[in-house]
């Protein structure tokens, strides 16, 4: 089945027809067909992926081979590359809080991130600006493992109760930046926590953004929270909070809001970090699993 925009003016029509959007059998994501990222696009097919990414949340790209420059190329035609603040890290910072425009995903080469599992999670929630998509191009992938799930978090939020709803409209939280608490790890070994209680010193630069967060280009709320960094609520006393990131945790993590990609060779996957989490699965050390991210600034959470 394919799905284009609902009665488009001509000129749109015209563009839009050289390449078929089709939706996912799953809650979220669309594949785009007959498209190659190397090519300049026209006004109108920008148009038809912006909505379509809109309406899908991640877009998958098959069979893909840009050099870097024309994979900045594309990606700037959805927005600027993310700059971090210089005093909250993100992965690829150097010790300057520099990132790179393309963040090498590897777990061979110097690049980033080795073979373990990693819970799902929205890129950069930690900043004041998180960035608003990330694009990731597959070049080397294992044979198994290594896959990706995104969440839908506005079917997420939709999908809960109105009283759970009412009590959290309104809300804040602060995500605590898990790569200043890897500089700063609690005494004894305790890990990374999952919520922060008084005991525990409080990471600084922090930003407090809703709990439930509205989209900015459809308006759409969504549960704003991730799986498994260092949260708090602000106002809640801490037991109390920690409950309620549990049971929400629990309910997003729901199998009915996902979509595990298998990654193939040549895949772009271009997602809406603003309405998903996404997540890996482990893989073997002695596989190679080698992939380009581009991520695009976004606006402050409101």
């Amino acid at each position: 089945m394919s799905v284009t925009l609902a009665d488009p003016p001509p000129r749109l029509a015209q563009a839009r027809d050289a390449f078929r959007i089709v939706p996912l059998e799953a809650p979220l994501g669309a594949r785009i067909e007959g498209f190659d990222v190397r090519n300049a696009p026209a006004g109108a097919q920008l148009f038809a992926l912006k909505a379509a990414l809109r309406e899908h949340r991640i877009l998958v790209f098959h069979g893909q081979q840009p050099d870097d420059a024309a994979y900045l190329d594309f990606a700037s035609h959805f927005g600027t590359v993310f700059a971090p603040p210089r005093n909250a890290p993100v992965l690829g910072s150097d010790p300057y809080g520099a990132a790179p425009d393309i963040v090498l995903v590897s777990n061979v080469d110097d690049g980033l991130l080795g073979n373990a599992e990693l819970s799902a999670h929205a890129d950069h929630h930690w900043t004041p600006q998180p960035s608003s998509g990330s694009l990731l191009h597959a070049l080397e992938v294992p044979p198994a493992g290594g896959d990706t799930t995104w969440i839908n978090l506005v079917k997420a939020y939709e999908a809960l109760d109105d009283a759970i709803r009412a009590e959290i409209d309104g809300l804040k939280l602060i995500t605590y930046n898990p790569f200043l608490r890897r500089r700063h790890p609690l005494p004894g070994g305790v890990g990374l926590p999952l919520y922060r209680t008084p005991d525990i010193e409080p990471l600084t630069p922090w930003v407090a953004h809703p709990l439930v967060r509205t989209h900015p280009d459809n308006g759409k709320r969504l549960l704003y929270l991730d799986a498994a960094t260092e949260v708090e609520v602000v106002g809640y006393e801490a037991s109390r909070g920690a409950a309620l990131v549990e049971r929400l945790r629990a309910h997003l993590l729901q199998p009915r809001f996902a979509y595990t990609h298998r990654w193939q060779v040549g895949d772009i996957v271009y997602w809406d970090n603003q309405a998903t989490l996404h997540s890996r699965t482990a893989f073997d050390p002695a596989s190679r699993r080698r992939l380009k991210r581009i991520s695009l600034a976004g606006s402050r959470p409101f």
